[in-house]
């Protein structure tokens, strides 16, 4: 039974090594905002825009569409930048609304092009929609 108290309390001493290891030993100083602009209004729109002393940069508005309705939408676009560990500026346009986050940056992964025939083929079945279900029933 000693050993298994033993056991336990070296393993608690051990993991608290461990984590005080992993805490930084100083507090890092604080940024400071070298611009804040705020902007609400009673209909719900807004804007606000802020620029720190380490060069991050961020700003949006939005509305409110549709209010009311079973098609209401809260819109909004902005963009933000920053400068990262490797000295780029990393540059993000955004848009949110009904159809999600969209997100653009020259550093965003984006789709490869659709191909034309495919292309060709979507069209092509869109516009004969009876003629795709008379092939499958056959």
């Amino acid at each position: 039974m000693h050993s298994v108290v033993i056991a336990l309390l070296g393993v608690a001493a051990l993991a608290s090594v461990s984590s005080a290891q992993q805490q930084p030993s100083s507090t890092p100083e604080p940024i400071a905002i070298v611009k804040l602009l705020s902007d609400v209004q009673p209909d719900g729109t807004f804007s606000y825009e802020y620029e720190t002393a380490n060069g991050i940069k961020a700003d949006a508005r939005g509305a409110l569409n549709n209010a009311g309705t079973e098609n209401e939408a809260l819109v909004q676009q902005g963009s933000f930048s920053f400068v990262a560990d490797d000295g780029v500026t990393y540059s993000v346009t955004w848009v949110a609304d009904e159809n999600g986050f969209q997100p653009q940056g020259a550093h965003l992964p984006t789709p490869p092009p659709i191909p034309e025939d495919i292309l060709k083929s979507l069209e092509y079945n869109a516009a004969h929609p009876e003629e795709e279900e008379k092939s499958e029933r056959r």
